[in-house]
């Protein structure tokens, strides 16, 4: 496999919207915690603690989406540095590891994903059920 100074410059127009994307996620949800934590404070209800333990869990996960994805885009300049020194082959090694850390990356937004959709899908159903008793 050719790899040039090119290859690994593809990834970060890639790497730099998932980092927005994961900006955004953590704001929005950093935002409810807040929201929730007020709400807690003003009128105790124990429904809310379960929440905001499933929206910290979140954020951890999201902190560490932006962790490996910084991580891969490091290696990606890293890789650069290489292949521009004339050293291919570590900057094939390196590329990999930019690669495996962008998958780490995606893996744990695939998790972060589905935590949400259970915490909507328990929201709802709480609502279904008021909704059949009435």
């Amino acid at each position: 496999m050719e790899l040039t100074l090119t290859t690994p410059g593809l990834l970060f127009p890639t790497i730099s919207l998932l980092l927005l994307a994961f900006t955004n996620r953590f704001l929005a949800i950093a935002a409810l915690i807040r929201s929730m934590y007020a709400q807690y404070q003003e009128k105790p209800d124990p429904l809310l603690l379960p929440q905001i333990e499933n929206l910290k869990l979140r954020v951890r996960l999201i902190r560490d989406m932006q962790f490996l994805g910084v991580s891969s885009l490091f290696l990606c300049v890293a890789c650069m540095l290489l292949l521009f020194a004339g050293m291919v082959q570590a900057g094939k090694y390196v590329f990999g590891g930019s690669l495996l850390l962008m998958l780490a990356s995606l893996a744990l937004s695939i998790r972060e994903i589905q935590i949400s959709i259970r915490a909507l899908q328990i929201q709802l159903g709480d609502l279904g059920e008021e909704k059949a008793g009435k």
